[in-house]
């Protein structure tokens, strides 16, 4: 099969096309031929060398959301059938024409959704609900703030609150605006001329907010502390800014609040199928429904895959950025 293997890191152009094995399933997986793929940041990252090979076995295959058809099941599975519609996380692998994965990691594609389309939905749809609802707590009439309101995370994050009823404060810049209105959000602050900190307390009566989704951190730590409400909670996603930098840890006592650090990517198979099958269960029929939906910036080919790379350096997406592999 045809994938993308990293032989060293570095820029765009170590993204080499190779022709390698086809990966052998076990007894509880199935070999799904993929159709689409996502970008994420940390493709780049990985790229980069600052992330192993999750399957140090094996060749250095990155990518971490697919969607696609079932080519072949293991003897075990009973979930799924050959030829069904697929999509799903996975630790790296989705820069392939095929990969395998644990059945009850997969999850069914909604009806009458375009594969590409839906290969634009796991890592950013379960990375922003997990973060927003299972860990942050966030309900309806609630308030949260999300950094990056544009970004693929940021897009989802903004329709997750408004399906479940909360109210949603973004941060982004000034070009990005008027999407993140339209896709719903209650307060967008253009982070190049407004101050959130100020913004948040405008609109939430000096109050704050109850969850933040960063993907930023650096010098946002403190001001989004700033930001929290009394028994809030930042969810921290990424480290965008770069270098850490010094943390008053105080500012957190009187709010009685609570950082907490996540990653989907390295979570054990047992963690990534509980929330993989919570999030089917839970939020799916909201693609069906019209409450959700993936928000495709732009597709490119599998050949231009650098290009799409560089793309998504330059921060001038709106959404996700889709690889049509198949």
């Amino acid at each position: 099969m045809r994938a993308v293997v990293l032989r060293s890191h570095g820029g765009p152009d170590v993204l080499q096309f190779e022709d390698v094995a086809s990966p052998i399933i076990g007894e509880q997986d199935i070999l799904v031929t993929v159709a689409a793929t996502a970008l994420n940041r940390a493709d780049l990252l990985q790229r980069m060398g600052f992330y192993p090979n999750p399957f140090p076995s094996g060749p250095e295959i990155p990518g971490l959301e697919f969607a696609g058809t079932v080519a072949a099941i293991g003897e075990k599975v009973t979930a799924w059938s050959i030829g069904d519609r697929v999509m799903g996380i996975t630790s790296g692998g989705a820069y392939a024409e095929q990969l395998a994965i644990h059945e009850r990691q997969a999850m069914a594609v909604p009806s009458g959704m375009a594969l590409q389309d839906a290969a634009g939905i796991p890592e950013v749809f379960i990375t922003a609900w997990d973060a927003l609802v299972v860990q942050g707590g966030l309900t309806s009439g609630r308030w949260a703030m999300v950094h990056a309101g544009a970004s693929g995370v940021g897009t989802a994050a903004i329709q997750i609150c408004k399906a479940i009823g909360a109210r949603i404060v973004v941060t982004c810049s000034g070009g990005k605006v008027e999407a993140c209105r339209a896709l719903g959000a209650d307060v967008v602050v253009d982070y190049g001329t407004q101050d959130f900190v100020a913004e948040v307390a405008t609109a939430t009566g000096g109050t704050g907010v109850d969850v933040i989704l960063d993907v930023i951190g650096g010098d946002y730590v403190e001001r989004n502390i700033a930001s929290l409400a009394v028994k809030g909670h930042i969810i921290q996603v990424g480290v965008m800014a770069g270098k850490p930098v010094p943390l008053n840890i105080g500012l957190l006592l009187g709010k009685r609040a609570s950082i907490t650090g996540t990653v989907l990517r390295a979570r054990p198979i047992e963690e990534k199928i509980a929330i993989s099958q919570r999030f089917a269960s839970e939020m799916l029929p909201l693609f069906s429904t019209g409450q959700l939906k993936p928000v495709i910036d732009s597709v490119y080919a599998f050949a231009d895959i650098a290009s799409a790379h560089e793309y998504m350096a330059s921060n001038g997406n709106v959404g996700k950025i889709v690889i049509t592999v198949a």
